[in-house]
């Protein structure tokens, strides 16, 4: 029955990196914007080490520890999954880069080279450690490691969205107040099954469903969650349309189909586009006219052309 949860999990887990990459990347060709693309590098990097440095763990377990001796399983287990360190340093490194961007904080020349130092000279630290005969359970010290600096830098991150430079942020109050916390939460959702974890098989799927579904959050907010564009990047048209969607409370979703609607779409032709069925290109168009208070696509075209916004 495990082995079944195990398979579903590692599905899970494929889906959701995938999901998360694909997302990121739809928002990096939508704005356009260095701020994206660091976006899009987080989601790669924080799910290859996903994928190399925690699944690969559950692998040796399943096909070498059988078959090799107890001492020599473990050390190959930690050197697999200190070689995948490297790769949770540069997206602690590309989550860092994309606060800062989307709140306006403007980085040091020095700051990539200074936090690549930094924390290659503790992999170097680390390293040494692992590597000493009368180190005690390395496996601890990899996981406290992680634990403290996936501490540090959600922190950090979270910091730095809450307090953004006002004048140069490009979220709104509204989103800062959700992704800040939710980025807190998110790391106390990975840590804390990792601070009792003693080799309970439970205790390590919780922390991989947590890994992998946390790290979504952010493309998956900033597709379905915000109306936010970048204004520096986008038109003085396309910065009034938000600002029309955020009058009448209109979701991400039924913004994409306001587009269309002016683009002369049929409701048809708008599912194929936005990848969704004909009753919910009905059901969203519904609540636009109840929202705008129009009564039919023509008054809606007519709306929006007076505010001159499309």
């Amino acid at each position: 029955m495990f082995t079944i949860l195990v398979y579903l999990l590692f599905i899970l887990s494929v889906a959701l990196a995938s999901g998360g990459i694909v997302l990121a990347s739809r928002l990096r060709y939508k704005y356009k914007t260095e701020v994206f693309s660091t976006l899009l590098y987080f989601q790669v990097f924080i799910y290859t080490f996903g994928f190399y440095g925690i699944w690969g763990q559950v692998l040796i377990k399943a096909f070498l520890a059988p078959y090799i001796a107890a001492d020599l399983y473990e050390r190959f287990s930690n050197i697999a999954i200190f070689m995948g360190l490297p790769f949770v340093v540069f997206a602690w490194l590309m989550l860092v880069q994309f606060a800062s961007g989307i709140s306006g904080w403007r980085r040091s020349k020095l700051f990539i080279f200074s936090f690549l130092f930094i924390n290659f000279s503790m992999l170097i630290l680390l390293g040494y450690l692992i590597a000493r005969e009368d180190t005690l359970e390395p496996a601890s010290l990899i996981m406290n490691y992680f634990i403290v600096m996936n501490l540090i830098y959600s922190v950090l991150a979270s910091y730095i969205i809450h307090f953004p430079k006002q004048s140069r942020s490009v979220i709104h109050e509204y989103d800062r107040r959700i992704i800040a916390p939710v980025l807190f939460l998110i790391m106390a959702a990975q840590g804390t099954p990792l601070l009792f974890y003693k080799s309970q098989l439970w205790l390590g799927a919780i922390f991989i469903l947590a890994f992998f579904a946390g790290n979504i959050f952010i493309p998956v907010y900033f597709t379905y969650g915000t109306l936010l564009p970048v204004p520096d990047t986008l038109p003085v048209k396309d910065a009034s349309f938000v600002e029309f969607c955020r009058k009448y409370e209109v979701s991400p979703r039924e913004s994409e189909i306001i587009r269309e609607i002016c683009n002369g779409l049929s409701n048809k032709e708008i599912s194929d586009r936005l990848f969704i069925s004909l009753q919910t290109v009905k059901d969203h168009t519904h609540r636009i006219y109840i929202k705008t208070n129009v009564k039919s696509r023509v008054q809606l075209i007519n709306l929006v052309k007076e505010l001159k916004i499309i």
